[in-house]
């Protein structure tokens, strides 16, 4: 059965991108001046070597620091961005081992950043060893399938396209191959960032964090390795929820940690593929939330709780003012008995007139 339908999703991929190569047109995109119009060595992390297939496990998970710096002041210019998409095996949960799909390997995909008026080039290159078709649709492009009509990618192959970056705010990417949501389940999903003239805010950290759900064929603690199950995926019941593709991601390996009077923005998204996020941060008061990612809105202020639909993402930043253990948290709190948390370590002196436990 399985084989059945991963040939059908091969088949619709396929016919999805027949159908979008006799229809789509494709419009020269204008550049940008001379003087600012040059290429770039692709952003960091955004290259990746096929790894061996031989049953090797992989850390699939993204540090959440491993993000490029603030694109600045800079004026707009060309982006090159390779994207390499791999099927590789990995925890899961402790004992647990599942078949994801990525973008360069970890989960979420590098995150690409760039400012308002780059000329972004977008290379896929499917993994010869994958056994699916790939593609990647970007929230950030005005274009027929967000890039997917023009990268649905065969293993071995290689596509692309270009776009204007026309509207500043964080944005969700993701595979669009049928089955999208298994594809995207599978954690074929990550974000681009368009900064606005003159680059974002100081601050002194930047996380990247994105939640996603996984339906396996057996329930969550089940040891052993997992596959997908389709019955969860279309009942909408996942039996995994995580930060950065794997329980415990941003625990124990790769926490968040700052200082007392630090301002810490987080770039977070919500990859689904069905089920919304309820963005708290245990302890700690949202200081600024850019709702729905937008950078053309003003920001709430003195926010407790985001809400955050699947694809959609929020730009929050807080500055935590008493030292301790805190955690990250979807409000719809039974997911944390799911793998859904994060832990934000905060030292610097004790701040007795903020926060006094009683000591006995």
């Amino acid at each position: 059965m399985r084989h059945i339908l991963f040939s059908r999703e091969f088949w619709l991929g396929a016919v999805l991108a027949l159908l979008a190569g006799c229809s789509a047109t494709t419009a020269a995109v204008p550049r940008p001046s001379s003087k600012t119009a040059y290429n770039l060595p692709p952003i960091s992390g955004t290259t990746a070597t096929p790894h061996p297939k031989a049953g090797s496990l992989v850390d699939i998970v993204r540090d959440p620091s491993d993000l490029p710096p603030s694109v600045g002041t800079r004026p707009a210019r060309r982006v090159e961005v390779n994207l390499y998409t791999e099927e590789v095996t990995g925890r899961l949960a402790d004992g647990t081992t599942y078949d994801y799909w990525t973008f360069n390997g970890k989960v979420p995909g590098p995150f690409v950043r760039v400012r308002v008026g780059d000329e972004v080039t977008v290379h896929l290159t499917n993994d010869p060893a994958s056994s699916m078709m790939h593609s990647v649709d970007m929230h950030a492009v005005l274009g027929p399938g967000g890039g997917a009509s023009a990268t649905q990618t065969n293993p071995g192959a290689s596509t692309g396209f270009t776009f204007r970056a026309t509207t500043p705010g964080l944005f969700v990417y993701h595979c669009a191959t049928p089955m999208i949501a298994a594809h995207i389940a599978n954690g074929m999903y990550g974000m681009i960032l368009v900064e606005p003239a003159g680059g974002l805010s100081k601050v002194s950290r930047e996380y990247y964090v994105m939640q996603g759900e996984i339906y396996t064929s057996k329930p969550y603690g089940s040891s052993g390795h997992q596959d997908l199950s389709y019955a969860h995926l279309m009942a909408e019941t996942p039996d995994y929820f995580v930060f950065n593709g794997a329980v415990g991601a941003l625990t124990h390996k790769y926490p968040l940690t700052g200082k007392v009077g630090e301002r810490i923005r987080i770039f977070f998204g919500n990859a689904g593929p069905n089920k919304p996020s309820s963005l708290h941060a245990v302890g700690l008061i949202f200081d600024k939330v850019y709702v729905d990612g937008s950078l053309e809105s003003p920001p709430l202020r003195g926010v407790q709780t985001v809400l955050i639909p699947p694809g959609g993402a929020a730009m929050v930043e807080f500055t935590p003012r008493v030292p301790g253990k805190y955690m990250l948290v979807d409000h719809a709190i039974v997911r944390v008995e799911r793998g859904l948390r994060a832990a934000i370590n905060i030292s610097g002196p004790k701040q007795p007139e903020l926060f006094a436990p009683w000591t006995k």
